[in-house]
């Protein structure tokens, strides 16, 4: 996994039963690149995808997009999945305080800020990239 590349990429639609899908072909992708254990990049991926149809435009008969790119070298391994979908108007991803890891709802963007190197999300005309870079 040397430079920065795309391992692979998927277009899936914007239901629930996406974020299995989702998390089969990422376990897939990364089973080809020879990435061990990835536990937690499953995880979050499940929290972006479900994020993605329950929060966006996607999840009204959109679709959802999901990318796995690796990048680093022998040392350094770090994968970046990025889950795209078509935006909102009301929707802006954000992590919520004070709801506590017991609340039922609303955890997803904290376990990511806590278990990602890096995070973020940018916008544009046609919708919305979530990303996470995971160590490996």
């Amino acid at each position: 996994m040397t430079g920065l590349g795309v391992l692979g990429a998927v277009e899936l639609p914007g239901e629930a039963v996406s974020v299995v899908r989702a998390r089969a072909f990422v376990r897939g992708v990364l089973e080809r690149a020879g990435v061990g254990e990835a536990a937690d990049v499953l995880l979050l991926v499940s929290e972006l995808v479900g994020n993605a149809v329950a929060h966006s435009d996607s999840g009204q008969g959109g679709r959802v997009a999901v990318a796995v790119l690796g990048c680093g070298d022998q040392g350094d391994r770090v994968v970046r999945v990025e889950v795209s979908d078509q935006g909102s108007d009301e929707n802006k991803p954000q992590v919520r305080d004070g709801e506590g890891l017991l609340a039922s709802g609303g955890r997803g963007l904290r376990l990511v800020e806590l278990m990602a190197r890096a995070w973020g999300w940018d916008e544009d005309g046609s919708g919305r990239t979530v990303w996470f870079e995971v160590g490996v």
